[in-house]
């Protein structure tokens, strides 16, 4: 080997160890100047939101599934047996209480009324005859020209004969009321339905359905509430977290297919004390006024019932409460800046938050913006600070001493 290339190599070698130095003094440096407790790679704490949670009345509100039902559902039926002659209403329209529907063939029943009548001036004669045989034997018995016996079968004469004018004159009130059966007329008043039978049929009496009238104004809305619901909004009641209205008078609203709410506001005025064993629900009912006939017997709808409270409740934003096998839970904030796990007992919707009825106490900074870059025990640093329902561009409410819904309330 050359004195040349010794020297070279002698040079490179210099080189390098004082290029491994330089970078070994780097990362010393480096290392002392990183933030005690740091994520690694000296990142800096993740930025996330918080809310101070902070106990207020919370309005309850409760939706279910429903069905419209008139207030008085009639079946119109014949009450006497004949042929239908005649169709007197226009099928879906307004009819009155005692309007003619339909008339029955009286030709029959004028027969009947005229025979009942007859009978009844027959037994008329037979008691008045009775009477004057009983009268005149009177005074002969008096003088004892008669006995006893002709006397009390006189008089026993005279009571029949009154008898089988009663019974004739009950056999031509019913032959009237017979007659007059053969008008058949509205119970009530409400919107007819389309006829079931067509003129010229034969009507066998109660046992064929004509028609019905439903009375829509006002209009009952009927809904189940499940056993289960029930029972936890008993616990709670019990618990002290929930107020009823007082006397259950629930303010009622109902919303149509199309989402649109029905203008008029109801009222809840019946719940039954029986489960139905087949839906395992409770019947409930909610009465409406229907002046614009807008709701339709029958239809479904979703019923809406306000004036419950959860007194002294606590609630966050919906998307900072999360899921794992253990339950829902959130994101604290600690005395150490980091962010602690914190399992939650959740009830319903408010709004678009979730009321929290365990885990949580006043006070505390649950983390709602951010929750996807940290995990338990980070270290976060708080980039904004408000409360349920202010504006984060305005943190604390300050300056226009207004609250106002965040724009990124909602995921």
């Amino acid at each position: 080997m050359t004195p040349a290339i010794t020297r070279l190599q002698k040079s490179l070698c210099a080189w390098l160890c004082t290029l491994l130095c330089i970078l070994a003094l780097a990362a010393l440096i480096s290392g002392c100047n990183k933030p005690a407790g740091g994520p690694p790679g000296g990142m800096p704490p993740a930025a996330v939101s918080v809310i101070t949670t902070e106990q207020r009345d919370v309005p309850v509100r409760y939706e279910y599934v429903a069905q419209t039902a008139g207030f008085r559902e009639v079946e119109v039926r014949a009450r006497v047996t004949g042929i239908l002659l005649q169709r007197s209403y226009r099928e879906g329209a307004p009819v009155s209480r005692g309007q003619s529907l339909f008339t029955i063939d009286p030709a029959p029943f004028q027969v009947a009324l005229a025979k009942a009548e007859a009978d009844l001036s027959v037994a008329d004669v037979r008691l008045a005859q009775a009477k004057r045989e009983a009268d005149r034997l009177q005074p002969v018995r008096v003088a004892k020209a008669i006995s006893q016996k002709e006397l009390d079968d006189a008089t026993s004469a005279e009571q029949v004969a009154e008898a089988e004018v009663n019974s004739a004159r009950a056999r031509v009130n019913e032959a009237r009321l017979n007659l007059s059966y053969t008008r058949v007329e509205s119970p009530i008043s409400g919107i007819a339905s389309r006829a079931v039978v067509s003129e010229g049929a034969l009507v066998s009496g109660p046992n064929v359905l004509l028609t019905t009238v439903t009375q829509t104004d006002p209009m009952y809305v009927i809904f189940g509430i499940s056993d289960r619901e029930h029972l936890a909004l008993r616990r709670d009641v019990d618990l002290g977290r929930l107020k009823l209205p007082a006397g259950g008078k629930f303010q009622a609203r109902v919303k149509l297919g199309d989402g649109s709410l029905y203008d008029a506001v109801g009222a809840l005025n019946f719940t039954d004390v029986r489960v139905n064993t087949q839906t395992g629900t409770t019947e409930s009912r909610a009465e409406f006024g229907n002046k614009n006939n807008r709701l339709r017997a029958g239809e479904f709808v979703r019923i809406i019932l306000d004036g419950a409270l959860r007194p002294q409740a606590i609630v966050v934003l919906q998307r900072a409460v999360l899921e794992s096998p253990k339950g829902k839970f959130v994101y604290v904030v600690n005395a150490e800046s980091k962010a602690e796990v914190r399992l939650v007992e959740v009830g319903e919707w408010a709004d678009d938050g979730w009321v929290i009825n365990g885990g949580l106490k006043p006070g505390e900074r649950v983390i709602t913006d951010g929750v996807m870059k940290i995990g338990p025990g980070a270290p976060v640093q708080v980039a904004a600070a408000y409360a349920l329902g202010a504006d984060p561009t305005n943190p604390a409410g300050k300056g226009d001493g207004k609250s106002a819904t965040p724009a990124d309330k909602k995921q």
